[in-house]
C-alpha cells in the first residue's frame, strides 16, 4: 500500500506538527550544551520569550512594550495587561504544570555540567521482570534524597540560581525537579529492557545488540559511552551487550566508534555510533558482516507517523525491519502519536507485537513555547512493538 499518501485526520495532523517542533526544540537545547551555563541560560530563555496571549516575540514589540512572565509559573510571558487577562481563563489551567516545565529546564544544566544523572545501585537485587515500573526501579536505588543532595549543594547549583536571578525553591521542589531530569536520561536504557522483556530477550545465555535508529542530537550530543551502563546492573554478570546509535543527526563525540563485528566483551556495555539512514548502515556494515545484526530494534520518537517522515528517509528502513523479522520497539510523545504510528504500521502489514503506555516515560514534562496552554507531553511516552508480516500475509502469500 502507497502508505505516503495516507491522508492524516486533522486532529492528528495537528498532534504530529507539535510531536515535530517538540523533536526540534529539544535538538535545539541540546546543541547548546558546548556554551557555558550563562550562554545555555540565556539561549534557552530566549526561546520562551514570546507573549502567551498573542504570540510576539521580543523583538516584535515596541519601545514602550517589554515580555513579562508570569509570577506564579515563571514560564508564560506576556506583552501587556490585557493579554495577560485575556489568556488567564485557559492559562490558570496549566500554571501549575508550567512552573514544574520553567525549574526543570534549569536543572537540564546539571546535565551539560556532567553532574547529572546520579548513580545508581551497582547491580539490581530483583530480577528485569519484577521492575514493573519506576516506583520499583527506585526501591532498588535506596535512599534517593541522599543520591540527589549532593548534586544541590554543588557550586552549579548555586551558579544556576545566580544567573537567573530567580528564587531558590526549597530542597524538596529541588529535588523532585532533579529526577525528573534524571527520569528522561534512565528512561532510555529502561526502555531497552522494557523492550527486551517484551521479546522475551536477555543477555545471559548469549550476547545481544541493539541497534538504537533514528538516533539524533538529543541522543548523541555531549553522550557518553557509560549513558546505557543501567543495562549492566539490570543484567548483572551477563555475555555482554551492544548498543549502536544509528542516525543521520549524530553527533561527533566519544560514542561514534567502529561498532563491534561479532560478539561483546562480556558483563560490559560497548556503545557505538554511525552517522547516516539505517538502512544505509544495514547495506554498508551489516550485510557485509562488519557490524553485528541486531537481536532488538529500539527508535526513540522517530517521528516516521507523519508522510514527511516516511519520505525522509523510515519507509525503507521500516520494510528492511519488517522483511528481516527484526524484533523492534518505538516510542512515541503521546497516546495519539503512537496510535496514528500503528495505523502506519499495519498499512506496511507488519505483525504488532504489543503497545501502551511506557512505564518506564520521562516524568519530565515537555510543552511549546509557542503553545504553552496545553497538555504537557513526555519523552517514551508510550511504545509499540512488532515483527515481521501479520500471519494473515504470510499465508496468503502460501497460498498463492
Amino acid at each position: 500500500p502507497d502508505v505516503r499518501r495516507h491522508t492524516e485526520p486533522a486532529g492528528q495532523l495537528h498532534a504530529m506538527d507539535r510531536q515535530r517542533a517538540l523533536m526540534e526544540l529539544k535538538a535545539a537545547m541540546a546543541a547548546l550544551a558546548s556554551r557555558s551555563q550563562k550562554e545555555m541560560f540565556e539561549q534557552m530563555e530566549e526561546s520562551y520569550r514570546l507573549c502567551a496571549g498573542c504570540g510576539k516575540r521580543s523583538t516584535q514589540l515596541s519601545q514602550s512594550q517589554s515580555l513579562k512572565r508570569c509570577v506564579r509559573c515563571l514560564n508564560a510571558n506576556y506583552c501587556s495587561k490585557e493579554c495577560q487577562k485575556t489568556d488567564w481563563p485557559k492559562h490558570k489551567k496549566f500554571c501549575s504544570q508550567l512552573r514544574l516545565v520553567a525549574m526543570d529546564r534549569l536543572y537540564v544544566l546539571l546535565w551539560s555540567a556532567g553532574e547529572l544523572p546520579f548513580p545508581t545501585a551497582e547491580a539490581w537485587s530483583r530480577p528485569p521482570g519484577e521492575v514493573r515500573g519506576w516506583e520499583d526501579w527506585l526501591v532498588l536505588q535506596g535512599d534517593l534524597s541522599a543520591r540527589l543532595q549532593p548534586l544541590l549543594l554543588s557550586p552549579t547549583i548555586h551558579n544556576i540560581w545566580t544567573h537567573t536571578g530567580r528564587p531558590q525553591p526549597d530542597n524538596q521542589d529541588m529535588e523532585q525537579s532533579a529526577w525528573r531530569v534524571c527520569s528522561e536520561f534512565f528512561s532510555r536504557p529502561m526502555s531497552i529492557v522494557w523492550g527486551m522483556r517484551v521479546f522475551g530477550l536477555e543477555p545471559y545465555s548469549k550476547p545481544l545488540t541493539v541497534h538504537l535508529v533514528g538516533a539524533g542530537q538529543a541522543e548523541t550530543m555531549g553522550a557518553r559511552l557509560t549513558d546505557y551502563d543501567e543495562l549492566n546492573r539490570a543484567f548483572p554478570g551477563h555475555q555482554g551487550v551492544e548498543v549502536v546509535l544509528v542516525g543521520p543527526e549524530v553527533v561527533d563525540g566519544p560514542v561514534v566508534r567502529p561498532p563491534l563485528r561479532a560478539f561483546g566483551p562480556k558483563r560490559r556495555v560497548y556503545l557505538s555510533a554511525y552517522k547516516g539512514l539505517y538502512h544505509q548502515f544495514w547495506e554498508e556494515l551489516v550485510e557485509t558482516e562488519e557490524a553485528a545484526r541486531p537481536d532488538l530494534v529500539v527508535g526513540f520518537h522517530p517521528g516516521f507517523a507523519d508522510s514527511q517522515g516516511l519520505e525522509e528517509g523510515w519507509l525503507p528502513t521500516l520494510l528492511l525491519l519488517r522483511d528481516y523479522e527484526i524484533p523492534s520497539m518505538f516510542t512515541t510523545f503521546s497516546e495519539v502519536e503512537m496510535t496514528y504510528s500503528m495505523q502506519i504500521l499495519q498499512e506496511l502489514e507488519m505483525d504488532l507485537r504489543g503497545s501502551g503506555a511506557n512505564p518506564f516515560a520521562s516524568l519530565k514534562p515537555e510543552v511549546l513555547a509557542s503553545n504553552p496552554n496545553t497538555p504537557a507531553v513526555f519523552c517514551n511516552s508510550h511504545y509499540l512493538c512488532f515483527q515481521g508480516l501479520k500471519e494473515n500475509v504470510e499465508l496468503d502469500q502460501e497460498e498463492d
